[in-house]
């Protein structure tokens, strides 16, 4: 007789999801360290990227190589200041070689003064240990409202 006993773990986890988890997880701590290149070392050479089009908010531009992703993160961490008492992570749902990461972002444009505040969420694809595709979904117009003078 054969033992085909699993645990509840092996029978729902799909492939990639610890892997998956472990990318989101450094993705989270470098996030914190505020160092464009160590964030960027995150994703492929080549990613899938997209945070809608707007005009108004001089980071958010098409983006599609690692270099382009640590002039992203360069230019919103030159561009805005987070308020860490009202920014949070919510929750992350991993299931493998997908995540989202859902959460709540305030701060305020340097360049105008203004405040902002907005309900995200951040799609995440993971492939051989990097993120191949990523996705923004926020308060877009909360966002160029700040970046308005």
């Amino acid at each position: 007789m054969t033992d085909t006993t699993t645990t509840a773990a092996e029978s729902v986890e799909p492939a990639g999801t610890a892997e998956t988890r472990a990318v989101v997880d450094a993705f989270l701590a470098r996030l914190g360290d505020e160092s464009p290149e160590a964030i960027a070392g995150l994703y492929a050479e080549e990613v899938d990227w997209y945070i809608a089009p707007n005009p108004r908010v001089p980071w958010i531009k098409p983006r599609s190589t690692r270099a382009d992703i640590a002039d992203h993160y360069r230019e919103l961490a030159a561009g805005r200041e987070i308020d860490p008492e009202r920014t949070r992570f919510d929750a992350v749902v991993v299931t493998g070689e997908d995540a989202v990461l859902v959460g709540f972002v305030a701060g305020t444009v340097r360049r105008t003064g203004k405040a902002f505040q907005s309900p995200f969420a951040l799609h995440f694809t993971v492939r051989d240990g990097l993120i191949v595709r990523f996705r923004v979904i926020e308060d877009s117009l909360a966002i160029a409202a700040a970046c308005t003078e």
